[in-house]
């Protein structure tokens, strides 16, 4: 009996902000592929007293600190979001730690032999394509909708364009990415075309 086992295949999951990324995510999940969300992946590596910690602190001050002396998300969030140049500050302290910590997973996933996808909005953005993908996928939405889910979440109609500005355009995205998975309609429409994308890539290998 063959102890042959198939190559894992990685995915980079990218796409608009309020697209459908994490939704994406979960359907991958049911499909056995181990998923990384690269904002959680951040988060970490922003914990209180790590090395990206202080740098983040010392370049914005302690006005983004909350009571529990953790860095206040919300804080951060508005100040780089009214401010291009603060936001570039932000990625260049926190980007190369990500991308660090992705290549040590990605490494793992291999030798594992595990399906894997990495949920990665700034893909593109933060110059992570050469990252060992099989794939990198983009998850497109329409406008409207991107604003709908933006604004439950609670965002103002102005705070929702700060976000959608400060990322490459969608149109962009689509155009580099290998495939794109449309989220247009229902949950099982996006589970049918999550299915149809991972089967095309893994005929492709």
């Amino acid at each position: 009996m063959s102890d042959f086992k198939p190559k894992a295949t990685i995915l980079g999951i990218t796409g608009g902000i309020a697209c459908g990324k994490s939704e994406v995510g979960r359907i991958l999940d049911e499909m056995n592929f181990k998923v990384c969300d690269a904002d959680r992946v951040a988060h970490t590596l922003m914990g209180k007293g790590s090395a990206v910690f202080k740098r983040v602190v010392a370049l914005f001050g302690e006005q983004i600190l909350s009571e529990d002396g953790k860095i206040s998300r919300p804080v951060l969030g508005k100040i780089v979001f009214e401010d291009p140049q603060r936001l570039t500050q932000l990625n260049a302290l926190v980007h190369p730690a990500v991308r660090q910590a992705l290549a040590t997973w990605i490494e793992k996933m291999r030798s594992e032999k595990k399906n894997a996808a990495v949920l990665l909005p700034l893909l593109f953005e933060s110059g992570m394509k050469d990252l060992d993908w099989d794939a990198v996928v983009c998850v497109s939405s329409p406008e409207n909708k991107v604003f709908q889910r933006l604004e439950k979440r609670g965002l103002s109609h102005d705070e929702a364009e700060q976000r959608v500005c400060s990322q490459m355009p969608l149109a962009e995205k689509e155009r580099l990415a290998n495939q794109i998975i449309p989220n247009i309609g229902t949950l099982e429409e996006l589970k049918l075309a999550v299915r149809k994308t991972v089967d095309a890539i893994m005929l492709e290998r």
